[in-house]
């Protein structure tokens, strides 16, 4: 079944939220970096947080980018996401190994403490920047002090990579609740109910629910209205082109010295860890 995304409102629209199915997205990425099973979840929910911040891109020529650097063990992830749910991210370290906390992959013990910067790049002078410090390296904690602090929006994050003993992806989902300015407090009250008896997200999507389903417990008692439903996955834009393109804008002592060397030039993409080879007679053509 392939990974999408849901956008919904509840309560008459004071309400917006956004669900996510991102097994195959996340289980593609640890397929491609290589990655232990901490540095695969801290991934996933980067990844995930990303195609569903994306989607509320206004234009197919804007571009969000999430970052988080830190101190921990992992050093730093990078996501970048499109208007049309995809989006394409790499780990500074792939791997990472830490005792389990409370029964659980350490994910904040990899990362914190830092950062978190949002960038989006929506074609005007300058792109929008927002940073905020990390409050626990969980990352949905993160984020839900980025949207309050930065953009001024009340909001619930849940995000969710449960990691099978092969190393390989069992489940992955999330969701991102916001509160517009005229929601009534009763609808908030009985939101953050629900969200106080809600189970984890790997525990509801390894019974087999969908964001749908989630959704649907986090408004449960109010009325949801599902807007649209879009596939999401991970998508690299790399090129040999766009490599060569890197490659010409070198200075000459660059090029120079590479042609003396006399040895093929490997070029990896690090977001799909694509490799691209250029031989000597390729770098001489770039001069």
């Amino acid at each position: 079944m392939k990974d999408y995304i849901i956008r919904a409102t509840a309560a008459n629209d004071s309400v917006r939220a956004f669900a996510i199915s991102g097994t195959n997205m996340v289980e593609e990425a640890r397929v491609m970096h290589e990655t232990s099973p901490i540095v695969t979840a801290a991934l996933g929910r980067m990844l995930m947080a990303g195609a569903m911040m994306g989607v509320t891109l206004k234009s197919e020529k804007d571009v969000m980018t999430l970052q988080i650097q830190g101190e921990g063990a992992l050093k730093g992830i990078t996501v970048t996401s499109y208007s049309d749910g995809f989006v394409k991210g790499f780990p500074n370290e792939n791997i990472v190994i830490l005792p389990p906390k409370n029964g659980k992959l350490d994910v904040g013990g990899a990362i914190y403490p830092g950062f978190l910067r949002v960038i989006k790049d929506m074609g005007l002078k300058e792109p929008y920047v927002g940073t905020v410090d990390l409050q626990t390296g969980e990352i949905a904690e993160d984020l839900t002090y980025y949207f309050a602090v930065s953009e001024q929006i009340p909001s619930s994050v849940g995000l969710g990579v449960l990691v099978n003993k092969d190393c390989t992806v069992n489940c992955a989902g999330g969701f991102i609740i916001q509160v517009m300015p005229m929601c009534p407090d009763n609808v908030l009250d009985k939101i953050e109910e629900n969200l106080k008896s809600l189970p984890s997200v790997t525990d509801m999507m390894s019974e087999g629910a969908t964001p749908e389903n989630m959704l649907e417990r986090i408004f449960d008692g109010l009325d949801v209205d599902i807007k649209d439903k879009t596939e999401t996955g991970f998508r690299c834009d790399c090129s040999k082109s766009r490599v060569e393109r890197s490659l010409a804008s070198l200075n000459k002592q660059d090029k120079e010295e590479i042609i003396k060397e006399g040895k093929p030039v490997e070029v990896r993409c690090q977001f799909c860890n694509k490799k691209y080879e250029f031989s000597i007679e390729d770098i001489k053509k770039l001069q």
